[in-house]
């Protein structure tokens, strides 16, 4: 076996490594609050530092980068993906006025995160702080891509960027995962009863196709890797002026939300059993995870400023306090809905797997799927404007 296939192999184990711990660890529980799949995150940043000290993994690290960031893609578009497949049925069914809403949860929640990031910039007394390195922190705590990626385009100091990110993405996916699974507790709410209410608050009738489908296969791959194709060429779209695109998630999840609400694609049956959705939920939030997470770890201590690492939990929880006040005494959401428009305002991935795990339902997935596309937006505008101008 070459050099290359012993990292491929090294990698490959490593990789599933860190899913097993990071599951073990996840499964802990504290006065009932775990971590669930999130744990896996902490297992691939304790990888990922541990590698800048041990040689050998070091050198692993080093051979095979681009294929952490390849199974990070790859999780990620199964888990948005699924998402979309998950929510379509009844999305647009139950797309009405008071879905105006979770639209503005997220405007809310990007624009109270954007204040926050401007009053760290003029308030910080670090020769350091500047907008390269307070908008990395600002995407890093709103785990977010996209507008991470925007902000390397348009910054200064690119390197800042990714510190930045690196720093807050750790509270940025924690953060909102305890979040989601303490304000039930917090607020003694009854999850069993909760969920019998919010589910049959969303109960709808769907319609299944009146006509003869084509199977293609038993299993649904094809119509799940149909949905990434089309939603890789629906995110690749480019708005001219403002040189906006929803990207590879965003593009998936529309994708998955348009093919999931019809069932079909002309005469092949795209419906996909839940069983199925399920298990590629998981493994697709797993491996971003790992992927996410051992390249983020390498730098981490190196970068690590405590004061920095407070302003990337400032960011992270004021606005998701914010929002969820406004959610529950403005826009008079039920518990359930108002913590998953702030997983989609927050464009955490992670946290909407826990919130699932929490309500014990995928119904979640709706004010999720409807926060998402318009948190994106304005977090790739937010963080373009602020690089420009601060």
């Amino acid at each position: 076996m070459g050099s290359v296939g012993s990292a491929l192999f090294s990698t490959i184990f490593i990789i599933f490594l860190i899913a097993c711990t990071g599951y073990l660890a996840g499964n802990v529980k504290i006065k009932g609050i775990s971590l669930g799949t999130a744990g896996v995150l902490i297992a691939a940043l304790v990888f990922g530092i541990i590698s800048s000290y041990v040689p050998f993994l070091g050198a692993v690290l080093g051979a095979t980068n681009n294929l952490f960031s390849f199974v990070s893609n790859m999780g990620t578009s199964m888990f948005i993906t699924t998402i979309g497949l998950i929510a379509g049925p009844k999305f647009f069914r139950t797309f009405n006025r008071k879905s105006l809403a979770y639209i503005l949860m997220s405007v809310i929640v990007v624009l109270v995160a954007a204040l926050v990031t401007i009053a760290v910039i003029r308030l910080s007394d670090d020769p350091n702080m500047d907008s390269s390195l307070a908008v990395g922190i600002l995407t890093g705590a709103l785990t977010t891509t996209p507008g991470f990626s925007a902000a390397r385009e348009v910054a200064l100091n690119e390197t800042k960027v990714t510190a930045g990110y690196g720093i807050a993405y750790l509270f940025g996916v924690l953060g909102v995962v305890l979040f989601v699974q303490f304000i039930p507790r917090i607020l003694k709410i009854n999850i069993a009863k909760e969920r019998e209410t919010f589910v049959a608050a969303n109960a709808i009738e769907i319609m299944e196709p009146n006509r003869k489908l084509i199977l293609i296969d038993p299993y649904g791959v094809f119509p799940f890797a149909l949905v990434i194709v089309l939603g890789s060429i629906i995110g690749s779209v480019n708005i001219p002026g403002i040189n906006f695109s929803l990207g590879a998630a965003g593009g998936m999840l529309t994708a998955g939300l348009v093919i999931g609400h019809f069932g079909h694609i002309g005469p092949i049956d795209c419906r996909i059993r839940k069983e199925t959705l399920n298990a590629f939920r998981e493994f697709g939030l797993c491996i971003f995870l790992v992927g996410a997470g051992v390249p983020g770890g390498v730098n981490f201590i190196a970068y690590l400023r405590l004061s920095y690492f407070i302003y990337g939990a400032l960011i992270t929880l004021i606005p998701m306090l914010v929002g969820f006040i406004f959610a529950r005494y403005v826009f008079k959401m039920s518990v359930f809905n108002n913590l998953g428009s702030i997983t989609g305002g927050m464009t955490s991935t992670p946290a909407l797997g826990a919130l699932i795990a929490t309500a014990g339902t995928e119904d979640v997935a709706n004010a999720y799927a409807a926060s998402y596309p318009v948190a994106l937006f304005f977090v790739v505008l937010a963080a373009r404007i602020l690089v420009s101008v601060m």
